[in-house]
């Protein structure tokens, strides 16, 4: 049945199908690979894979000729996004990432890409590519070649368009965190969060920021594994991934400025705190200076034998800290 893996392709091969000329869509098994590339009538093979083994790699290796570095690089899920030619055909790394609960997950996407066969591994976090697969039989009639090319250009505008979501995932993140930023009550939850948003903004950063590289390659001519045509949509993804990059790099600025302002406004809180327990302060040792000095065992201390020394020393007790109460009030330190 169409769509159906065959079940004799080991489970890390998500698909291995050949198309022609017009997209048609026809399933083979891997030792069918050599068969078709053997005849030049136009198709080409679309194999993709997820984590797969060595075996299989080496299996890859033999039926497209791939070269033994890119094969390497393939086999280790930490490589930095790159391109990188290998005579007629392009091996491609390229950063995923998709949201999983609440969280971001990162992934690598390997792209092995020849004049009739793409070839990609996924590693860890991504999403299928049968989106993309789907939308080249969709269009396959409007488009005048397509090919290899074509299908790379899905995939990557695929992975560019994953970006999105996570970006407007992580605008009203921050946009919640602001009515946070600006409250009364200090929580260190708050903080917590602003920095873990800023650290996945990072690393979202760096997955992205190559793809300007990747693409503006993609975009100037490669014989022909990428024709005029196919660099025009190469062209849109990068505007895609420039405007995406754009937007991280501003809601990094405003995270930035939600962590300063926070930590000012957490300062400004302590001071008044500060002025508020020295306003007090300040009444109380009114009472306590006056008391003490009364409380020096000197013999001759001429208010001792007075009548009315006792009420007169609480009346000017009292005065001294209404006054001094007064004017703290007026100052804004109580």
């Amino acid at each position: 049945m169409r769509g159906m893996k065959d079940p004799s392709l080991p489970s890390c091969v998500v698909n291995c199908v050949v198309y022609d000329r017009a997209g048609r869509r026809r399933d083979i098994g891997l030792d069918e690979i050599s068969d078709v590339l053997a005849v030049d009538d136009g198709s080409f093979v679309w194999i993709g894979l997820y984590e797969p083994d060595e075996g299989l790699l080496e299996k890859l290796q033999e039926e497209f000729d791939l070269h033994d570095l890119a094969v390497e690089d393939a086999g280790n899920a930490h490589q930095r996004p790159k391109l990188e030619s290998y005579g007629n055909s392009l091996f491609i790394v390229a950063h995923t990432a998709q949201s999983v609960d609440s969280h971001i997950r990162f992934g690598e996407s390997h792209l092995f890409v020849g004049p009739r066969y793409l070839v990609t591994v996924r590693h860890g976090a991504s999403t299928s590519y049968a989106p993309a697969r789907a939308r080249f039989e969709r269009e396959a009639a409007d488009i005048e070649h397509p090919g290899s090319g074509t299908a790379l250009y899905m995939v990557l505008d695929l992975i560019v368009d994953n970006f999105m979501p996570i970006v407007q995932e992580f605008s009203q993140d921050l946009y919640e965190l602001e009515q946070d930023v600006f409250a009364e009550e200090f929580r260190s939850e708050t903080v917590k969060r602003l920095y873990d948003l800023k650290r996945e903004l990072t690393r979202l950063r760096m997955a992205v920021t190559p793809l300007q590289d990747i693409l503006g390659q993609l975009a100037r001519p490669r014989g022909a594994l990428i024709d005029e045509e196919s660099q025009l949509y190469f062209r849109d993804v990068l505007d895609h991934v420039v405007r995406i990059n754009d937007s991280t790099d501003t809601l990094r600025e405003m995270l930035t400025a939600a962590m300063s302002v926070n930590l000012s406004l957490v300062t400004i809180h302590q001071g008044e705190v500060v002025k508020r327990l020295a306003g007090w302060a300040a009444l109380l040792a009114a009472p306590t200076l006056i008391a003490s000095w009364y409380g020096m065992n000197y013999k001759h201390m001429p208010e001792l034998d007075g009548r009315y020394s006792y009420p007169i020393l609480i009346g000017v007790t009292i005065t001294v800290c209404l006054a001094l109460y007064g004017w703290l009030r007026r100052s804004r330190w109580l």
